[in-house]
């Protein structure tokens, strides 16, 4: 991090790093992957079995979040177990949920005024 006037900024690079987890999660699927991946360890067929999708889609969405760290899987048998690496990712819904209700919240006072 560098001080910048006295306040505490990132650097370019890890905004770089920030945005691309950020953009890794940025998928409706994804999003529901992380969600459902925070209950635990699932297997393949498991996260399969929530999508309309074919194998190949859901593989590249998996993919594209091991790439950002923050899926990992392992091989057990003929199916693969995948694992959120960071279940601390999570807690970033509880905080986009809020910017939503904050939203709803300043439009609901605007019609009512």
């Amino acid at each position: 991090m560098k001080i910048s006037g006295g306040n505490i900024m990132i650097t370019f690079q890890e905004a770089e790093i920030r945005a691309k987890i950020i953009k890794a999660m940025a998928h409706p699927v994804r999003l529901m992957m992380i969600e459902f991946l925070k209950g635990g360890e699932r297997s393949f067929s498991e996260i399969f079995n929530l999508f309309k999708l074919d194998k190949s889609t859901v593989s590249k969405h998996l993919l594209v979040m091991k790439e950002a760290a923050i899926v990992s899987s392992r091989k057990e048998g003929m199916d693969m177990i995948c694992t959120l690496d960071v279940p601390c990712i999570t807690d970033f819904f509880g905080c986009v949920t809020a910017v939503i209700e904050s939203k709803v919240k300043k439009h609901q006072a605007c019609l009512c005024r």
